[in-house]
């Protein structure tokens, strides 16, 4: 795929979801790292001002939690993660809030469980909040409610949570930011003749076959949750573009059509209306 179509697919983008994750966000000992923070915010600001309308799924919450205890990793208790969470959430959300109204952009915390989209009612009630909260201009901030959330009604990365929320809001284009430039054909880090795969436009066994672990001991996600992701949302018509956050300006390089990243074209249904199997099947 060219720039120019790049462009073309870009220029009908009116309405994202950007998901960025721990690793992105916090540093190992669980202390968020700043910089990188006021980078996403100032680029999420900047679409604003552009007047697209931008979603941020945020992950660190645990990790922010980690880190104002003093604790050397993150627990496998499911009570101490929850009560983490809790300690962190708020920490986190302060630094958002202060952040965005830095650049004059007023915010919103939107905390989820998959009851919330599972249920008809509960998912039409999650969706006119957002457009509520869209019509007023605020950036939605959303995670999900780890403080609550068990087994049973746990998204269990957000990833996939940012696929739903890009489904639910009637999103063009998801923006999954990582630790790495894209989906490679193996692990960067370990495999120095791994390539990067700039267009993926089937999610089959050989691109499930590049995903790997999680990047981090603080995150719970990697390559194949964002794989699984780019299934759920190009089911649904959403393009998906999975990118470093460590690139300068990406996400307004993403918006102007760069060749950065790996792009995931929407997928097509079967002839009853199914999508192919992914990753999970």
């Amino acid at each position: 795929m060219t720039s120019n179509e790049r462009q073309v697919i870009m220029r009908g983008v009116k309405r994202l979801v950007v998901k960025v994750g721990t690793s992105s966000l916090a540093y190992p000992n669980g202390n968020l790292n700043v910089r990188r923070m006021e980078r996403i915010v100032r680029q999420v600001s900047d679409l604003r001002n552009r007047g697209l309308e931008t979603i941020l799924v945020t992950s660190g919450a645990i990790a922010a939690g980690v880190g104002r205890m003093g604790l050397a990793k993150r627990p496998s208790d499911l009570a101490e993660t929850q009560a983490l969470a809790a300690i962190g959430q708020g920490i986190l959300m302060h630094m958002y809030e202060k952040l965005f109204s830095e650049y004059g952009h007023p915010v919103a915390q939107v905390l989820l469980t998959r009851e919330d989209v599972a249920s008809p009612v509960r998912y039409h009630n999650v969706h006119n909040t957002f457009e509520a909260l869209l019509r007023y201009g605020v950036v939605p901030i959303v995670n999900e409610n780890d403080t609550v959330a068990v087994d049973e009604i746990k998204f269990g990365d957000n990833d996939t949570l940012s696929a739903l929320v890009a489904v639910i809001t009637g999103a063009r284009l998801l923006i999954l930011l990582s630790d790495v430039e894209g989906l490679y054909s193996g692990d960067p880090r370990k495999d120095s003749g791994a390539r990067l795969i700039p267009l993926v436009s089937s999610i089959d066994d050989s691109i499930c076959h590049c995903a790997g672990g999680a990047g981090s001991g603080l995150a719970v996600g990697g390559m194949a949750t964002k794989i699984e992701a780019a299934r759920i949302a190009t089911g649904k018509g959403v393009y998906v573009v999975v990118a470093s956050s460590e690139q300068e300006e990406i996400l307004e390089r993403i918006i102007d059509g760069a060749e950065v990243g790996t792009l995931f074209l929407p997928q097509q249904l079967d002839h009853i209306g199914q999508r192919r199997q992914g990753c999970s099947g």
